[in-house]
């Protein structure tokens, strides 16, 4: 079965991608660029140059699956960090693919499992 949830973990490259590339290329980035490890289970998030195109690459037990949406208008919010790959939660994830911008957004304490 296929499908996002909030036990996923995400993570946006920092830098616009090349909507061109498919599994292997995305892998290549997620691995090389982003420094993750793409057999995790955890979604990669890639926007396009003009950020109105977004690709989330995913692995599962069977194989890899690619999402891809495109904006009829408007653009997405490209985020920078401190890394190659910025750690969103579920809920920022659905922020982001709402159009909302996810950096206004301020977080209030809560439990945080540690990433690995």
């Amino acid at each position: 079965m296929f499908g996002l949830n909030s036990q996923q973990r995400f993570f946006l490259c920092d830098q616009p991608a090349d909507m061109r590339k498919g599994f292997d290329g995305l892998s290549g980035l997620v691995e090389n660029y982003m420094g993750q490890k793409i057999y995790s289970g955890d979604a990669f998030i890639f926007l396009g140059k003009r950020l109105d195109r977004l690709k989330i690459l995913v692995w599962e037990p069977s194989g890899f699956i690619l999402y891809y949406k495109r904006l009829e208008s408007g653009t997405f919010k490209l985020l920078t960090g401190k890394s190659s790959s910025i750690y969103l939660s579920y809920s920022e994830f659905s922020l982001l693919l709402d159009g909302l911008e996810v950096s206004v957004t301020r977080r209030r304490k809560r439990y945080e499992k540690p990433l690995e």
